[in-house]
């Protein structure tokens, strides 16, 4: 749980007005790779959410999307083990000029 939120927080900390898609994926990536992790990290890090649940932009290491302020996206890093499962942790977030503002109200542990 703990590594999974750190990602998240590093992907939360890269979303800002400016910013990219590729930015918050790797942010996540990071988190796992240093960890020894980065093999269990199978699902992308989160897509964009408008007339379609799932839109561009896509995080993800191929991206060149630049995130803009008044989007809304996902952001969502999660790690898998074959034959287990898995869990990942979600939260709706809307880019802004300042940065991002979370839109999701359920609690989370804190680290």
């Amino acid at each position: 749980y703990d590594l999974v939120a750190a990602a998240q927080r590093a992907g939360l900390d890269a979303t800002f007005a400016g910013g990219s898609s590729r930015a918050v994926d790797a942010a996540c990536r990071d988190v796992f790779e240093a960890a020894g992790r980065l093999h269990e990290y199978v699902h992308g890090t989160g897509h964009g959410v408008g007339l379609d649940i799932h839109e561009l932009p896509f995080h993800n290491r191929t991206s060149d999307v630049t995130l803009e302020a008044g989007m809304v996206v996902t952001i969502e890093p999660g790690l898998y083990r074959g034959g287990f499962g898995g869990f990942r942790i979600e939260d709706l977030v809307l880019v802004t000029d300042a940065g991002h503002r979370v839109l999701t109200h359920s609690p989370k542990r804190e680290l």
